[in-house]
């Protein structure tokens, strides 16, 4: 399975390579232009020094009686970028500059410029049209300039390009902060927790979105509540006609003649089903609700002995062992207590051999023997009404009750069959959420 994408990380690359794209053709564009200008510039000054050169060296090298061609002497150490020649109107050479070569005036150069080889000319005539100058500039003159002008325009840029990205990405994390805020308090929900988000700051394109997400969990919220009050309602409302018929049907069994015995015990045994059913329902309405935590936390070993000093006055009560250690809690005793319950009487009703009760710094934990169970029933049993192989009577909210409690307190449920290390029997865990390490 592919990772999700990072909205953070498309828009860090996207701008970023944007920004690198444009850059570039910005570059590109403006190396084009350099070039032209440039080539403008230096052709202006090519012409213009031609221009100059011809009255002068006409003055000092059109002698008739002066050898030909001639040569004229250098005035300094120094190279020179640009070379010379005048020729007569036949085309022959009567003057060269000091480091003019043969091979670059091999020809006579068209009037104007020209560009042959690896030089630039140009070309200009006297009035006369007697003589004619020919300037040279090396190409690689203006290709030198030219670069030399974008490298000094080019690196500034290449060294602000990597604090130009770290921008981008710390802006673009900056401007998500409280999209990823709004994330993470809606991740660190569980399904009891239906308040509205609290998260501050965002901006106008993340609030429909907030407010989307609270409409959606107050209506759910409303939801919940009516199927729990309803829940509780039926539960609580039947508890007396079903004690009135319990008593009834009591009666019925010392009254009622042989014959009609058998079926007023049957009919007890249904009421009394009927009214643990009941009592479960309340239960799971406690279990589901909001009331599971406590203010500051409480010693709960106290309450797991009531609840095993209570299990073993029942008639399977002498399969009990227990080993109750310290351990505090935010979870409300009475929530505990139900909790604690549950997991020892599904131990007890569905279970065989001894049942070990441990309590202690990893939680509460209940073991009993009995075939290890299969790993899609082991799934299923904590939900509701769900019943495993066992023929033993029970209302199939047991397991579920205490996964809604341990859910509601921040605890953890986890089922285990077979018990580790060995072959067979069921391991209840309720497991506290552990203290974070800084």
């Amino acid at each position: 399975m592919s990772r999700p994408r990072s909205l953070r990380r498309e828009l860090a690359l996207g701008l970023s390579g944007a920004i690198v794209l444009l850059w570039t053709v910005a570059t590109l564009s403006a190396a084009y232009v350099v070039r032209e200008e440039m080539g403008e510039t230096f052709d202006s000054a090519l012409q213009e020094t031609a221009e100059r050169l011809l009255p002068l060296a006409l003055s000092d090298g059109t002698d008739d009686t002066a050898p030909v061609p001639r040569r004229i002497a250098r005035a300094g150490e120094h190279g020179e970028n640009l070379t010379w020649v005048v020729r007569d109107a036949e085309g022959t050479v009567r003057l060269w500059s000091p480091d003019a070569r043969a091979e670059t005036f091999a020809q006579p150069v068209p009037a104007g410029f020209s560009t042959s080889g690896r030089h630039r000319f140009y070309a200009v005539s006297d009035l006369s049209g007697r003589w004619t100058l020919s300037i040279a500039e090396p190409l690689s003159n203006r290709r030198e300039a030219v670069r030399e002008t974008l490298v000094a325009f080019v690196a500034p840029m290449l060294l602000l390009l990597p604090l130009i990205l770290a921008l981008v990405v710390w802006r673009t994390r900056a401007a998500l902060a409280r999209l990823g805020d709004l994330s993470r308090e809606v991740q660190g929900r569980d399904e009891t927790d239906l308040r509205p988000l609290a998260t501050q700051g965002l901006q106008a394109e993340l609030l429909p979105l907030r407010d989307a997400v609270d409409r959606l969990m107050a209506r759910l919220g409303r939801a919940i509540a009516a199927e729990r009050g309803f829940t509780a309602n039926a539960a609580h409302e039947l508890r007396t006609p079903m004690a009135a018929a319990l008593a009834q049907a009591q009666r019925l069994i010392v009254e009622a003649p042989e014959a009609l015995r058998p079926r007023a015990e049957r009919l007890e045994q249904e009421l009394k089903r009927l009214a643990r059913l009941a009592a479960k329902l309340l239960e799971l309405s406690r279990a589901e609700g909001a009331a599971v935590l406590a203010e500051t936390p409480q010693d709960l070993a106290p309450i797991l002995e009531i609840v095993v000093d209570d299990a073993r006055h029942g008639p399977e009560g002498l399969r009990l062992r227990d080993e109750i250690g310290a351990l505090e809690a935010r979870m409300d005793p009475d929530a505990f207590a139900i909790l604690a319950r549950n997991l020892i009487e599904n131990a007890l009703r569905h279970g065989e051999g001894a049942v070990e009760v441990t309590l202690g710094a990893e939680g509460l934990r209940v073991t009993n023997g009995g075939p290890a169970l299969a790993p899609d029933l082991l799934a299923r049993i904590p939900q509701r009404f769900a019943r495993g192989s066992s023929t033993r009577e029970g209302s199939g909210l047991g397991l579920a009750i205490a996964a809604g409690i341990a859910r509601g307190a921040g605890w953890r449920l986890a089922l285990t069959s077979p018990i580790p290390g060995r072959p067979d029997g069921f391991e209840a865990r309720a497991i506290p959420p552990q203290p974070r390490i800084a």
